[in-house]
């Protein structure tokens, strides 16, 4: 039994095919991490929900940033960008099983050492924190209240965490962290508009895992969403975004003894993330 961490697929079903048929995947016995992203940009994400959906528990996914911006789109909230390319999902008869589906994904999943998150963890939390605080917006999401949630879901404000954030300040700082960072100051600051090469960060802040005195850095953190930063192997990291989407490759990493394989897109985005 092997299992396979995966990079950002981002409706790349195609090349996630290609992918697993190069690893061998065996569905009796394999199992497969994907960091998030799912969905969007790329032309097969109708394709790529449903065939993760059908792997059961064979495939462990934690929610990504374009994920939940489907989800908030299929109940009304948020605002279509041009660069989407959901409507096949949105207007599949299955839409509201894949959504309620993906509502009920993990944000964080930790186990055998690992952990993984689709961006990133605040220096100041610790594993044990982070999975308390991605539980509460898990809640949030697959409870009655979901909806609401959505509504509020978007925005950079908070952008630093504080013990005493409650309601949907404190899941909406949650969230932004574990889908959306990238930079942030030593003493956790976020800055969302930065997406350049982790050498370029914005004055003050510096890639959320060189973060000095992280308490999450015992742990080896399995993430995506960064592109630029392409894939990166730490002793306690492994990024896994090479930028498929974009004309750069899926990924999959063989988290027992951290083999790699990789394809090419076949065709890539118009333009950069």
């Amino acid at each position: 039994m092997a299992t396979y961490a995966i990079g950002d697929v981002q409706g790349c079903y195609w090349e996630l095919c290609a992918l697993l048929e190069k690893i061998r995947f065996d569905e009796r016995r394999d199992r497969l991490w994907f960091v998030g992203d799912l969905v969007n940009r790329g032309p097969g994400s109708l394709e790529t929900l449903r065939f993760v959906k059908r792997l059961g528990g064979r495939a462990v996914t934690v929610l990504g940033n374009h994920d939940l911006h489907l989800i908030a789109l299929a109940h009304g909230h948020g605002r279509a960008r041009g660069d989407d390319t959901l409507d096949a999902v949105l207007g599949a008869p299955d839409c509201g099983e894949l959504i309620d589906w993906l509502r009920a994904l993990p944000l964080l999943h930790a186990a055998e050492g690992h952990v993984m998150v689709h961006a990133g963890l605040l220096p100041q939390w610790s594993v044990q924190m982070a999975q308390a605080l991605a539980r509460e917006v898990e809640d949030e999401l697959r409870g009655p209240r979901h909806g609401e949630f959505l509504a509020r879901l978007y925005g950079g404000k908070p952008e630093v965490w504080t013990d005493d954030l409650s309601g949907f300040d404190r899941l909406r700082v949650v969230v932004n962290a574990m889908t959306r960072m990238r930079f942030c100051t030593p003493e956790g600051r976020m800055e969302f508009h930065a997406k350049g090469e982790s050498t370029r960060a914005p004055s003050g802040y510096l890639p959320w895992f060189e973060a000095p005195g992280r308490a999450s850095s015992a742990a080896t953190i399995v993430c995506g969403h960064w592109s630029a930063l392409g894939l990166m192997l730490l002793p306690n990291l492994i990024a896994l975004d090479a930028g498929c989407v974009w004309g750069g490759q899926l990924t999959a990493i063989r988290l027992e003894d951290r083999a790699l394989a990789q394809v090419p897109c076949a065709g890539g985005a118009a333009a950069a993330p």
